[in-house]
C-alpha cells in the first residue's frame, strides 16, 4: 500500500446538488476545494449531517472535479445519520473533513486494475476508474441489489468470459472510455445474474495466463463480498487491495473505534481502518485469510 498522507482539512462543505434515486440511494454533490484538490482513489469524507447527531458519518468519495472544487457522493439511506443527511437541501452547509485514509495503490502503471465494487462499495471503484482511464489498462465490475443509480448503456467493449446477455455498462464510464459490466440477482435487464465477484471471476478465467498475471485486483462493498474477492485473488495468485466499510466514531484515528486485526511478519497488530486503511493488502487482514 502507499504510504502518502495528505492533510485532513475541515471544511464547510456547501449542497450544490443532492438527487435521490431508487432503492433509498442518493447522489450528493458538494462544494469542498481543499478535498477535491487533494482527495485520492479509496479516500474517504466524514460529514457532520445536522446539528442533532453530533457524530460524523463517513462516505467514500465517488468523483472529484479539483478545477470546479467538487466532490461527488453516493450513499444509501440505511440509519438515522444517513436520513438526516438525505434532508440537507442545495445551499445547505456541512461542516467536513476530508479527504481521510489511505488510498489505493495505484502506481504500478503496467498493471491491469481489475475492479470490483457492490453497492456503496461501486462509488470508490468509479474514483479509480476516473483517475487511471487514459493511463493504464482497467475494467470495471459493478454489482447492486437494487436499480443502479446511474444512466446505462449497452458496451460496445468486448470482454472476455462476458456472456452476450451482459451487456449494459454505466454510460459515463463507457463515454471515458472504460471497460465496465453490472451483476444482480434482482432479475435487473442487462446484468449478469449473479455475484459481482463471480462475474469477475469469469473475465479472469477468460484471460490467458500471461493477461491474468498483469492483473490487480481493487475491491469495496460488503464484508462477504469482500471475502469472496480474497478468496479470488489467492485462487489465481493476484494482489488483492479491499477497502473496508467500518462504523467509525472519530474518524481521525484517535478512538481506535474501527479497528481490524492484521499479521504482519509474524505478529498480529490492530490497524485502524479510519486512518491505517480504509485500504489493506488482503493478505495482511486476517479475517479475509
Amino acid at each position: 500500500m502507499t504510504e502518502q498522507r495528505n492533510v485532513i482539512f475541515e471544511e464547510k462543505a456547501e449542497v450544490l446538488a443532492h438527487v435521490s434515486h431508487e432503492g433509498e440511494q442518493c447522489i450528493l454533490r458538494l462544494k469542498a476545494p481543499k478535498t477535491a484538490k487533494y482527495a485520492l482513489p479509496g479516500q474517504f469524507v466524514h460529514i457532520r449531517v445536522s446539528d442533532a447527531l453530533p457524530l460524523r458519518r463517513p462516505i467514500s468519495i465517488m468523483l472529484t472535479n479539483p478545477d470546479k472544487g467538487t466532490i461527488d457522493l453516493l450513499y444509501k439511506k440505511v440509519g438515522d445519520g444517513t436520513l438526516q443527511l438525505s434532508d440537507r437541501k442545495k445551499g445547505d452547509i456541512l461542516p467536513m473533513l476530508g479527504p481521510v485514509g489511505r488510498p489505493f495503490d495505484l502506481s504500478d502503471h503496467a498493471k491491469r486494475y481489475v475492479l470490483i465494487g457492490g453497492g456503496v462499495g461501486v462509488p470508490p471503484m468509479i474514483f479509480v476508474a476516473d483517475s487511471l482511464a487514459d493511463k493504464t489498462d482497467l475494467v470495471l465490475f459493478a454489482g447492486s441489489e437494487v436499480v443502479f443509480p446511474f444512466a446505462l448503456k449497452p458496451s460496445m467493449f468486448v470482454l472476455p468470459g462476458i456472456s452476450g446477455n451482459t451487456t449494459l455498462t454505466i454510460s459515463s464510464l463507457e463515454e471515458r472510455g472504460i471497460a465496465c459490466r453490472l451483476a444482480s440477482n434482482a432479475g435487473l435487464y442487462g446484468c449478469y445474474e449473479g455475484h459481482v465477484p463471480d462475474l469477475a471471476r469469469n473475465y479472469l478465467q477468460a484471460l490467458s495466463e500471461a493477461e491474468r498475471s498483469r492483473c490487480v485486483l481493487l475491491s469495496c462493498g460488503p464484508h462477504p463480498m469482500l471475502h469472496a474477492v480474497a478468496k479470488l485473488g489467492r485462487e489465481f495468485g493476484l494482489s488483492t487491495q479491499l477497502s473496508l466499510e467500518e462504523y467509525m466514531a472519530c474518524g481521525i484515528g484517535g478512538c481506535a473505534g474501527c479497528v481490524v486485526k492484521t499479521l504482519e511478519n509474524g505478529q498480529e497488530k490492530y490497524k485502524r481502518v479510519c486512518v491505517d486503511g480504509p485500504v489493506f493488502d488482503a493478505n495482511l487482514l486476517l479475517e479475509f485469510a
